[in-house]
């Protein structure tokens, strides 16, 4: 496979993001009005990059909150529904196609067992008409913006406007982001590009595209063997196999989390000379509110990943939509 030019940022995720920041007020009411009737507790329920898009959401509910908040894969969800999920509980589903099977099928576990369901999927597809309300959003952004909506209408929140504010900028910003970090996701891929095997680090929320980047971006779309670690696991057994020929990505936002990956980085630096990093400390995000960037560098992170995910395509001239089996036997 030669190497390709890289494709341009695709304009297509900032109208997203950009469209999902425009139902705040929207989301508000309506989660507002299930407060108001007794919400109990939230389930953030995905498969794949669903899931991985709902921890910078319930991250920040946990933090902020006192509503019970709780994640769980679809298909685990359906096998092994929670006692506790019932009348009074939210249920937060997402999918980008809309017809993730175990998904829609989780939409059905938690209206039989009385939950309120709220989707963010395409208008008119399974998921959507599966649920008791359906937003056309996409997935990070909504769910982070729901969890914010549970916060503001549980009384948590004393700084919306800056919340708001913040919100509206930040799908620039992380466009922003991608371009000022451009030439180093090149130079990741290009050095890592022959790898045989990578291994991705993230502490927090970032613990997410730790996993997605390595299963859906590097296993998924570029089929190259590679791992996705917390990075305070990390040190708990995985760090034994790191030398200074290891390909290591580790992935650094501004939460709470964040000595976890300092304390990763400080070990790399050290004993894995060949690791990256890609931090959003030195990234200009205009419009953000300083004191919120620790609830939305999780979501640039994201944005970083992907554009990464196209460095390595361009690097290795292997398409990010070829499959050998999603879409295309019976699994």
């Amino acid at each position: 496979m030669a190497a390709q030019p890289v494709k341009p940022i695709d304009p297509e995720d900032l109208e997203r993001a950009q469209a999902t920041v425009a139902l705040r007020e929207e989301l508000d009411a309506y989660v507002k009005s299930l407060v108001e009737g007794g919400l109990r507790n939230v389930y953030f329920v995905g498969a794949g990059g669903s899931l991985i898009c709902s921890y910078p959401g319930h991250y920040v509910l946990t933090q902020r909150g006192d509503t019970p908040a709780f994640q769980a894969q679809s298909d685990e969800f359906n096998t092994a529904p929670p006692a506790a999920m019932g009348p009074g509980s939210l249920v937060v589903l997402a999918s980008y196609t809309g017809t993730t099977k175990e998904t829609v099928a989780a939409a059905k576990t938690a209206k039989d067992a009385g939950a309120t369901v709220v989707t963010a999927a395409k208008a008119g597809t399974p998921l959507a008409e599966a649920s008791t309300r359906n937003f056309v959003a996409k997935s990070d952004f909504f769910e982070l913006m729901l969890a914010y909506a549970v916060l503001k209408a549980t009384g948590k929140v004393d700084n919306d406007d800056a919340i708001a504010s913040s919100l509206a900028a930040l799908p620039q910003a992380i466009r922003s982001a991608a371009e000022q970090s451009e030439d180093h996701l090149a130079q990741i891929a290009e050095k890592f590009k022959d790898d045989e095997i990578t291994y991705v680090l993230g502490s927090g929320p970032n613990e997410a595209w730790a996993y997605g980047l390595a299963m859906c971006y590097l296993q998924e779309m570029q089929w190259k063997h590679a791992a996705g670690f917390n990075a305070g696991e990390f040190f708990q057994g995985a760090f034994e196999v790191v030398d200074d020929e290891s390909a290591v990505i580790l992935l650094m936002a501004e939460d709470n989390s964040r000595p976890l990956a300092e304390r990763a980085k400080t070990f790399l630096d050290t004993y894995g000379k060949r690791s990256e990093c890609i931090d959003t400390a030195g990234l200009e995000l205009d419009g953000v509110d300083p004191e919120l960037r620790a609830d939305l560098t999780p979501l640039v992170i994201a944005g970083l990943c992907s554009r990464l995910a196209q460095h390595y395509e361009a690097a290795r001239g292997h398409d990010l939509k070829q499959r050998k089996y999603m879409f295309k036997v019976e699994y």
